[in-house]
């Protein structure tokens, strides 16, 4: 329910960006979260914005 999400609904939600190709120089809308970008994007020459993704905890077990 999004009433009850409160202030961190807004960390969840996708938010679009301007990105300057660094091919051609055209301006790509992006969709990011917290500035990384959510899912590959294209541009028209061909060049794509990959999706970032933060890279997941290591958990090491302890013998006991």
């Amino acid at each position: 329910m999004a009433v009850m999400d409160g202030c961190e609904a807004g960390f969840r939600t996708a938010v679009a960006e301007d990105r300057k190709c660094p091919v051609c120089g055209k301006e790509v809308e992006v969709f990011t979260i917290k500035g990384k970008i959510t899912e590959d994007t294209a541009c028209d020459c061909g060049y794509v914005f990959k999706a970032e993704t933060a890279p997941s905890p290591v958990v090491e077990k302890k013998e006991e």
